[in-house]
């Protein structure tokens, strides 16, 4: 084992298995993405061992990188917060977070501010994504999904149960008397196919056999937009729209309810929480306590 290992090599092999991508760490430390390569081939030939399987998208850690990585990731950290606290460094740990759009809109960009007020070390990068997200090939640290919380290389949090109901304008909900009355109204609709079905199963309606108009969107924030507008009546969580439905525009005109899954913080089995998505962690943890 090497005496004076490389600091640069260390930091690239760490940013980029924290990312599990070259591009990704490359962005965060301002140089190539040749150049961060180089570093980890250097600190593999220092080590004489192999830190990374190269895939066609992104990276996986080896059996050694995975040793390796919560080491790094904790020396990093304490000696990042101990230059902040003698002054001597602004440095702040960049958090990539894809947020799925509902969740993005309805609860997170709200209370925002109030995460970077109490972390003001963590620099948060978000994007939305339709449910559908590859967070190795993304470079996500980690990121917000709807559905039962079982995906194959990924650890899952539950944040939210995610209870949906009848949202509209309204001007459509004064022509919604009874539940029935929703299949004379043109249904929007996200990428899951069977949500309507559920719904009126719970309501207790038969859908017959001519099934109201669908207008389908890849982009839930988007399909809520269409609602927004009076396109039609959507599915959707009312605890996403608390805003919408106390300013008066939108409207929930039934109680009936359906579980289509709940909403889950998720990260990479394959890598552990580093300081800024540990931050995170507690603070929408403690929300939704």
């Amino acid at each position: 084992m090497p005496s004076h290992l490389p600091f640069k090599a260390l930091h690239a092999f760490e940013a980029s298995a924290r990312h599990l991508s070259f591009t990704r760490a490359a962005e965060e430390l301002c140089v190539t993405q040749a150049a961060v390569s180089h570093q980890v081939k250097h600190l593999e030939s220092e080590l004489k061992v192999l830190l990374f399987k190269r895939l066609p998208r992104g990276l996986k850690l080896t059996h050694e990188g995975e040793r390796l990585l919560p080491v790094l990731t904790a020396a990093f950290g304490q000696m990042s917060l101990a230059l902040e606290q003698l002054g001597e460094t602004t440095y702040r740990h960049p958090l990539h977070v894809g947020v799925v759009g509902t969740f993005a809109v309805g609860w997170l960009l709200p209370r925002l501010a109030d995460f970077e007020a109490q972390h003001p070390f963590v620099d948060v990068r978000l994007s939305t994504h339709n449910n559908r997200t590859d967070m190795a090939a993304e470079g996500l640290d980690m990121a917000i999904r709807f559905g039962d919380g079982a995906w194959h290389g990924i650890a899952a949090q539950p944040l939210l149960p995610g209870f949906f109901s009848v949202l509209c304008t309204p001007a459509i909900a004064r022509r919604l008397i009874t539940p029935q009355d929703v299949l004379h109204e043109v249904w929007l609709r996200s990428y899951r196919a069977d949500e309507w079905s559920q719904w009126l199963a719970v309501a207790g309606i038969e859908e017959g056999m001519t099934k109201p108009r669908n207008l389908v969107f890849d982009s839930s924030a988007v399909m809520m937009e269409a609602a927004l507008q009076g396109v039609g009546i959507a599915l959707a969580p009312p605890a996403m729209f608390t805003r919408h439905l106390a300013n008066g525009t939108l409207v929930q005109p039934f109680d009936t309810m359906v579980d289509l899954g709940s909403y889950w913080l998720t990260r990479l089995q394959s890598r552990s929480d580093d300081i800024a998505m540990a931050a995170f962690r507690r603070w929408i943890t403690q929300a939704f306590r």
